[in-house]
């Protein structure tokens, strides 16, 4: 067992990488360009209002890095003219953020590498920045207050944001920023997800995280927490997931069913998932409609099992799997550990120690998981075949999401980065 350090989740929930990777070439063309691409990570830097920009596979090592709020001063003029807005972004600081602003929460490339949009808690809001100059091509303000996880099609067209004060998901045409539609959800949306062939979306409400009425008895204070599927085309209800039955069902009635960080099988068959306050995930089997298997991460015995010392309520938050769907990998983020657990026997590997690791997702080539150590603002690769550290990199103040995307071959860091 690996010496643990005490570290606190510093903000709002989660969660996952959730489709099989591509492996990553050194160079290619987006549909349409003729331009050469180069696959590399962003690590978004929640506090810095940064993104890094390293490699996808290999040493990791940066490459660059991109300011995301080049307009600051812009979006504080207007949150000071603002009473409602000013309260809502000092809630935000003061609540979810510790103390912090939360600047970044999720990022892709556009299909072309020319830009990455980035969704912006504390501004409420998308934009689309230029990666040669470090420009905004277009802002999108969510509607309600805060912004936060974000998903992007197949396609890389469309991207999805939950506009968490809203109860709504917005869809936007990820080169112009024009809203594509909306959908409703259920209390805090959160994670979304699109299906491999694009035609839903699925989307994670994970209820009021960032209340002190943990105890399970005050569960039903938490709101409504449901996934929420959706026709991706247009934008209407299919079907909605309720965990509360199905845990009860196993006699889990203490345990949340906020589901947070969550990833499919390779054939979209069998959902794994982490709910709120629990050390480990569980397994659903969407045609069956009913959770498969339940597995129990071990606990740090330095961490309190006091639920209202969890962070946004969240003890395990962070989880993907291997692209040949043997594997996964499970941040625990308020036990300090990574480890990489066996998806047919479930059995986890060694507990790689991990400063409060907030995200996982995987390597360009498929072979490692990529976690955000947001307690020690590094990003560490674990060997998926052994479950053994690979390296750690440094990155800016609070990493948190951290996404494959693309940019041009030759792509250096704009001035203002």
């Amino acid at each position: 067992m690996p010496v643990f350090r005490r570290r606190h989740l510093c903000s709002l929930g989660a969660a996952l990488a959730l489709t099989a990777t591509v492996p990553a070439t050194a160079a290619q063309a987006a549909p349409g360009t003729s331009a050469a691409l180069r696959e590399v990570m962003f690590v978004g830097n929640n506090w810095d209002g940064t993104a890094d920009v390293i490699r996808s596979t290999g040493d990791f090592g940066k490459i660059g890095r991109i300011d995301v709020i080049p307009d600051k001063d812009q979006r504080m003029a207007e949150i000071n003219a603002d009473p409602i807005k000013w309260i809502y972004f000092m809630a935000i600081r003061n609540s979810v953020g510790e103390g912090h602003d939360q600047f970044v929460d999720d990022m892709y490339s556009t299909p072309d590498g020319g830009s990455m949009v980035v969704s912006r808690p504390s501004f409420a809001d998308v934009v689309s920045i230029d990666l040669a100059t470090g420009d905004i091509n277009w802002r999108f303000p969510v509607s309600g207050y805060r912004s936060d996880h974000m998903a992007v099609s197949p396609d890389g067209k469309r991207v999805a944001v939950s506009a968490s004060t809203s109860n709504t998901v917005h869809v936007l045409d990820i080169v112009t920023g024009k809203e594509l539609g909306k959908f409703a959800t259920g209390d805090k949306p959160h994670e979304n997800i699109f299906t491999q062939d694009g035609k839903y979306i699925y989307n994670m409400a994970i209820g009021d995280v960032n209340t002190q009425t943990d105890a399970p008895w005050l569960d039903w204070t938490k709101g409504d927490r449901r996934i929420t599927v959706v026709d991706a085309s247009t934008y209407k209800q299919v079907k909605v997931i309720d965990m509360r039955p199905q845990l009860d069902a196993l006699g889990l009635k203490d345990y949340s069913d906020a589901v947070r960080p969550a990833v499919f099988s390779p054939d979209e068959s069998k959902l794994y998932f982490q709910v709120s306050f629990f050390n480990g995930f569980f397994e659903y089997d969407l045609a069956a409609d009913r959770i498969t298997r339940t597995k129990t991460l071990p606990k740090n015995p330095a961490t309190s099992d006091d639920r209202t010392t969890f962070v946004n309520d969240s003890r395990h938050h962070g989880i993907s799997m291997s692209p040949d769907g043997k594997k996964l990998c499970v941040a625990g983020t308020m036990d300090d550990y990574a480890t990489v657990v066996d998806r047919a026997t479930l059995q986890e590997g060694p507990l790689v120690t991990a400063a409060k690791p907030y995200w996982a997702t995987v390597s360009g080539d498929g072979k490692s998981c990529v976690v955000s150590e947001s307690g020690t603002d590094q990003v560490t690769a674990i060997d998926f075949a052994t479950g053994k550290k690979v390296v750690s990199v440094p990155v800016g103040d609070h990493p948190q999401r951290v996404r494959l995307g693309k940019v041009r071959a030759g792509w250096a860091s704009p001035s203002a980065g």
